[in-house]
């Protein structure tokens, strides 16, 4: 499936696409310790130029429509981006989002979760969006709590990450369901 290049003006922050020239800031922003200890392992720890340089140019093509960068005053400060499901799955997305620590507590994130939500449930047209927030990661159960999403439960010993087995919550938000007669 195509998707257009949308982006989404939110007031305090804009959702775009990433571009070339996004990798200065996006390297600031990701190589920061306290932002991937709460991210899968495959968002690199140290992130360095090669890593944002290989980031935009996956993201500003392949993922065109499903990854989008969270810009303020022009500088890319964070990601929010959705991974479909295949298969039986395909009507649910993970959704997953990050933020610079700069702009850590400004309402940012639950902003930016809310638009990407509306997105997928209205114009994807997916039926669940879920995300999984590790044991310890307050702020980001806060951040889906504010963007509609609801505490579905908890995975217990489901994540080895930074050395540690941590649980994870599973965090869920539903489009509409038709009833039924």
């Amino acid at each position: 499936m195509i998707y257009q290049r949308v982006q989404f003006d939110l007031g305090a922050c804009l959702l775009r696409p990433w571009r070339d020239g996004d990798q200065p800031a996006l390297q600031r922003h990701a190589n920061d310790w306290e932002v991937a200890r709460w991210l899968r392992d495959r968002f690199p720890h140290p992130y360095t130029a090669d890593d944002a340089d290989e980031w935009v140019e996956y993201a500003s093509t392949a993922l065109l429509g499903q990854v989008f960068a969270i810009e303020v005053a022009g500088e890319a400060v964070g990601g929010v981006g959705l991974v479909p499901g295949e298969d039986i799955f395909r009507r649910s997305a993970e959704v997953g989002y990050w933020l610079g620590r700069s702009q850590w507590g400004q309402g940012l994130a639950p902003l930016a979760v809310q638009a990407l939500s509306r997105y997928a449930l209205e114009d994807r047209q997916f039926i669940r969006l879920f995300a999984g927030v590790f044991s310890g990661n307050h702020r980001s159960g806060r951040v889906l709590a504010k963007a509609g999403y609801t505490l579905e439960g908890v995975r217990r010993a489901a994540v080895y990450k930074g050395g540690q087995l941590l649980d994870e919550e599973v965090w869920v938000r539903l489009a509409p369901l038709p009833q039924e007669a």
